[in-house]
């Protein structure tokens, strides 16, 4: 049995794509994943399987089809790529950061090099990416709420599915995942 961290993409911002975590860890156990937990209510499953991730990402994907009629991009991390991110985050190196501006987007794959230069042709003013194969770091100068560096654009410039995590998520999610395994 292996554990496996699921990010849903999209889940519960904004009053869209509403799904109640304890319903889904409902319906997550009913399909057969074992110790299902989720952290607040932005799409973050820990669950076993003795599947592979990528089919663990399918099956989760199907069932929230079935369930709620959504198609929601969904990724799948392993510890030792989780634990990489964390201790590869470049903004922790600078002193006086505040991290309640840093963010980390995944990423569904490196983006090709043409739509980097579109990504980076975009203006994104005074916030600040970095990206590393297939994760951004992300530092916004007035707030996550405050920026153009959204999702959205991320996927719309790199032609990748994104979804992110503030600092704190990120850490408390390498915590939950750690103890686990």
């Amino acid at each position: 049995m292996k554990t496996h961290l699921a990010l849903l993409r999209g889940i519960n911002v904004s009053g869209q794509k509403l799904i109640k975590m304890e319903d889904l860890r409902k319906h997550l156990a009913d399909a057969g994943f074992e110790n299902v937990a989720t952290y607040i209510q932005s799409g973050n499953v820990l669950l076993d399987s003795p599947e592979p991730k990528a089919k663990v990402g399918e099956k989760i994907k199907s069932i929230i089809k079935e369930k709620y009629g959504w198609d929601v991009g969904i990724l799948m991390l392993d510890l030792p790529y989780l634990k990489k991110i964390v201790a590869d985050n470049p903004f922790l190196k600078e002193k006086d950061i505040d991290l309640k501006q840093v963010y980390v987007a995944f990423l569904s794959e490196t983006p090709m090099a043409e739509n980097i230069g579109k990504f980076r042709q975009f203006d994104i003013q005074n916030d600040v990416a970095i990206l590393d194969e297939d994760v951004m770091y992300l530092k916004y100068f007035h707030g996550a709420g405050n920026t153009k560096l959204s999702n959205a654009l991320i996927e719309n410039k790199l032609k990748v599915v994104s979804t992110s995590r503030n600092w704190n998520t990120t850490l408390k999610l390498l915590e939950m995942f750690a103890a686990r395994s």
